[in-house]
Parts: structure tokens; sequence; C-alpha cells
């Protein structure tokens, strides 16, 4: 039976085939997932046997973006935060001489984005309020920021803001906000339109108002307010720490507040994983890196698939935690605190290894695989040998989930660069190399996700 057209793309990229022309989306333009990078590359030829980088690597020139190492852009374009590059103001995460290399060759060079088949990638820019949170007043100026954006090439650049973190869905027009949360409003709208009109003679990028506020009434006059300065795309910052169900509400008061034609970008949208829920807000463009991070950072749901083929929801497991017994900073607590022997951690983390790379080739079984496994990860679960907590809730859990794993396969049913490269080694919870690596998977998973959302959108309208 043939493919309906509307799942063609999400197959083609889940199984790293070449891509298919974009779909129609939510109403009628594609909703662009934007992906807040932070130096998220890899070393393209690490040797997962005996865990070394590639010799005389040079980190960044020699490591490999995700769009490198996939052979295609896992999304439709980048965000690159002001504070995360650093400067004589804020310590960013660039070196000092990544960060003079950004200004003085742009975004899109310093990305490797400058080849033909990345032209049409958006480049987003914000501040990145979260670096200086703490501070009385941003450290940056909307003339200095229009300024880094227009430099440094981006197609899109956000006002300056100051977070607020106060919410309170149960007030009433303007009422309500802390003292602190209004002076926050009123130096993140003025910061807007000192930008809006420092931008206005330029041309190189869309400038997009931040919107902050303390509960989803005063979101929406902000927003209506950034409107009457002359901007058509706003940005929604503060959504972070906020439940699904609260975001929706701010938006709903956004859209009633503004024209229909307004643009809407949700900035650090932690919640990537229901935006198939948000559809009726008509959001043009969000950023995020939770696909990235949930690689490592979240407990079980750590790498992606599509269910049915690659055409439905996505389906979460868990990946298998074998850290480097030495280096580990639990398991070396327990070694000198005399709990455990290095040695001993050392021969489970090689055994588990072992069993785990014999399964991936078809030469143990299943449960031959779990015992060795199971015994080291109940040192790094509970401090204890797997004999005195073998029946505890914590490891029939973990038992559960890292069976499902292993019996699924996730990683054989994937054809991306990523996993017919990597094989098991990506299902390891083992060190940046490996768990970046899960997290490009993720966004390419992502991506065919976003695709079929919008496409099915279209198919609607």
């Amino acid at each position: 039976m043939g493919r309906p057209a509307k799942h063609q793309q999400a197959y083609q990229r889940a199984h790293g085939l070449p891509a298919a022309p974009r779909p129609r989306t939510l109403q009628g333009q594609p909703m662009k997932f934007i992906f807040a990078d932070s130096l998220d590359f890899v070393d393209p030829g690490y040797d997962f046997v005996n865990d070394r980088n590639t010799p005389n690597r040079k980190p960044y020139w020699d490591d490999a973006y995700p769009h490198e190492i996939m052979g295609y852009a896992p999304y439709d374009g980048v965000l690159v935060s002001r504070g995360i590059v650093g400067d004589h103001r804020i310590k960013g995460k660039y070196t000092e001489s990544q960060a003079m290399r950004f200004r003085r060759v742009g975004v899109r060079e310093f990305m490797r984005l400058d080849k033909p088949q990345f032209a049409n990638l958006a480049l987003f820019g914000d501040c990145g309020a979260f670096t200086y949170v703490a501070q009385d007043v941003p450290p940056y100026t909307p003339g200095d920021t229009a300024e880094f954006y227009d430099d440094c090439g981006f197609t899109h650049g956000c006002s300056v803001d100051h977070i607020i973190f106060d919410y309170d869905e149960t007030l009433v027009g303007f009422a309500g906000g802390s003292a602190e949360a209004k002076r926050r409003y009123d130096i993140t709208l003025e910061n807007a339109d000192v930008f809006w009109r420092e931008t206005r003679d330029m041309k190189r990028f869309t400038p997009l108002g931040v919107v902050q506020g303390w509960s989803p009434n005063s979101m929406a006059e902000a927003a209506r307010s950034l409107v009457a300065m002359g901007y058509t795309y706003l940005a929604i910052g503060g959504m972070v720490p906020l439940k699904s169900e609260q975001i929706k509400t701010c938006l709903a008061a956004i859209r009633a507040a503004i024209p229909a034609s307004t643009r809407l970008h949700i900035l650090g949208f932690a919640k990537a994983n229901e935006i198939d829920s948000f559809g009726a807000y008509n959001i043009t463009s969000f950023d995020t890196t939770s696909p990235l991070i949930r690689a490592f950072k979240d407990a079980k749901q750590n790498y992606f698939l599509r269910d049915d083929d690659g055409q439905g929801a996505l389906r979460y497991y868990t990946a298998i935690r074998v850290p480097q017994a030495i280096e580990n900073p639990r398991l070396t607590r327990l070694i000198k605190q005399g709990t455990f022997k290095a040695e001993d951690l050392s021969k489970l983390e090689v055994e588990s290894l072992a069993a785990l790379r014999a399964f991936d080739k078809g030469e143990r079984d299943l449960e031959s695989v779990l015992e060795p496994v199971l015994k080291y990860n109940a040192i790094i679960a509970t401090d204890q040998a797997y004999e005195a907590v073998r029946h505890t809730a914590v490891m029939q859990r973990l038992e559960s989930a890292y069976r499902e794993t292993l019996t699924k396969r996730p990683w054989k049913a994937c054809g991306c660069p990523i996993c017919s490269q990597a094989g098991i080694e990506v299902m390891l919870f083992r060190a940046s190399n490996r768990n970046k690596r899960r997290g490009i998977h993720n966004l390419a998973v992502y991506k065919t996700l976003i695709d079929d959302l919008t496409s099915l959108a279209g198919d609607a309208e």
C-alpha cells in the first residue's frame, strides 16, 4: 500500500532518506522549529570502544554540529543567545577567541551554515535573559544589541528583555504584579520601543518585540503595546517555568489582544513534546533545546522514535546507564569512602559494555545482558550491591525500562546517520559524545513530528 503524502517527509527524514518538499502548515505557513544552540557538537571520529577522541582533535574545528553529522539540518533554524556567546559584560559559554570569531565572521559562517543547502535556515538571536536575570538591569542596550544582530548576520533579532518570574492567572486586567515585576515590565517595553526605532533602517534582520508579564492579561497588554509600536512579530518570554495549560492561557489572552496577522514566537519552549496541542494559537515559531537535553537530563525518556513505522506520535525509550567507573562523581565518592573497590566497579563496567555490544550483534540473549547491567546500575542508583536491592521498587522500575529498550531495539528501527553508525552506543548513557549523539538523533525525530503536525493542519484547511 502506498504511503500517504502527508507522512512522506516524516518517513524520509526518520529513515535518513533525502528530504521531500516542505508541506503546507498550520495557518498556511510553516511553523518553524528553532534549535537553541549552545555549542552542541560532537567528535565525528570518536572511538567508542576505547572511549577516545580523534587523535589530534581540535575542539570546534574538528567537531560536527547536528546539521553536519546528520547531513541535513534537523531543525528550521537556530537561535543563539548573546549571553551564551559572551563578552566583557557577561561570561558566556564561548571561549574568548570563539566569541571574537563569532562577531568577526557572523553566525552563519561560525556555525558552518554557509552552504547552499542551509541558505534558507532562520537565524534567531536573543539576549539570553537568563544569563543576567540577577542583575538590576540588562547589561545590553537596544542600540548595541541591534548592532550585534546586524553585524553577525542574524535573520531575526529579539529586543532586550528582563525576565519576570511572578505569575498569577487569576488577576484581572492590569492588576497585581510586584513592584519588581512592574519595573522589569517597564524596562522590557522601553527597550523594545528604542529597539524598534534603532532597527527601522536595518534591513538584514526582522525585529521581534519581547513580551514579559506577571499574568495573561499583563502579557496581552504588553503585546498590544508592542504592536502599537510597529512590531509584526512578537516573542513570548517567561514561559519556561509555566505548565502547558498556563502557557495556553497566556497565548489565548495575547491572541485576543492583537491582530490575527501578528506572528508569535515562543522563547525557550520547554513543553516541546506537547506542541501538537498548541495548534489553535497560530504559533509561527518556537525555540527549544528539549529534544537534545532530554537525552541526558531526563530520568527515563532519553531516546525518541516515532510510532507506526515513523508516522505516529513520539515514543520514548530509556537509555542504559554505563558510566565510566573511575570518572563518574558518584562512583568515585563510593570508592573514596571504601564502600566499593575501584577494580570491582571497573570490572562491572567492562562486563556491561561487552554484554551490550554482544547483544547488538545477536551474540547474547536479553536475560544474560540484563544481569551485568543491573548489577552495575544497582550501585549507580542506590549506592548498594545488587543482591541487597534487587527486589526494591527502584530496581524493578529500572529493570522494566531497560527490558523494554533492549526488547524493542529502537536504534535498529532508525536509519538516521547516527544510529546507523553508532549502533547500540547511541543507547548508552555515557559521557558527552554518546549522549549528545542521542540528543541530535532526537532533534531529527522531533523535526519529523513538527513536519507532520503542520502538514496535517495544512490538509485540514
